[in-house]
């Protein structure tokens, strides 16, 4: 069986506790496509200091709060992606302006209207860049022990900062997974 073969749109790629890279060390990946030639995500848990409403002036108003723009990851970071959670009842199919990634979660389309989106969704994120992976790159990184596959629930990509994601997604998981939340960030201090 394929390390990846757990990936698919609607899971999330938590960073294990022995994944140093600055633009991955504790960091939570909601996965927005996965395929053959590759994988697709944004990093949930890492807010900017920019404002939705400095760069799409729009949508300001619709982000939920805090109304900034976060860092999907590090390729093509003046690329904004959005993904919103629809309202119970809405079905992606029938929403004009999104693609949906899996449930209640959809992509959106920053050229829409947001006045005609508002009102089916429960709440949007703006992500500047994001996360991507070439073919087997994923699995390479998954059978090393980078990332932990666990399944997303519609929430995660909504979640406010000031709440340690990464922590509350390996708790969820059950034991083992869930003593890894106890990793302290800097060993060092321990």
């Amino acid at each position: 069986m394929r390390p990846d073969a757990d990936v698919e749109p609607g899971t999330l790629l938590v960073a294990a506790p022995g994944l140093l890279d600055p633009n991955f060390r504790r960091t939570v990946v909601y996965v927005i496509d996965h395929r053959g030639e590759g994988t697709l995500g944004v990093v949930l848990n890492r807010p900017s200091e920019v404002s939705v409403h400095d760069v799409l002036p729009i949508w300001g108003p619709f982000a939920s709060r805090p109304r900034a723009v976060f860092v999907g990851g590090p390729v093509e970071q003046k690329t904004a992606l959005c993904l919103a959670a629809l309202r119970t009842g809405q079905d992606a199919a029938d929403v004009s302006g999104v693609i949906g990634v899996r449930g209640p979660v959809a992509l959106v389309d920053l050229d829409s209207d947001p006045e005609e989106l508002a009102p089916k969704v429960r709440g949007l994120r703006v992500f500047a860049g994001y996360s991507g992976w070439g073919a087997d790159q994923l699995a390479d990184e998954i059978e090393r022990g980078d990332w932990i596959v666990v399944p997303a629930l519609p929430d995660d990509v909504l979640t406010p900062p000031g709440i340690d994601l990464w922590g509350r997604v390996l708790r969820r998981q059950g034991l083992p997974l869930a003593l890894l939340a106890t990793h302290p960030i800097d060993v060092t201090r321990n």
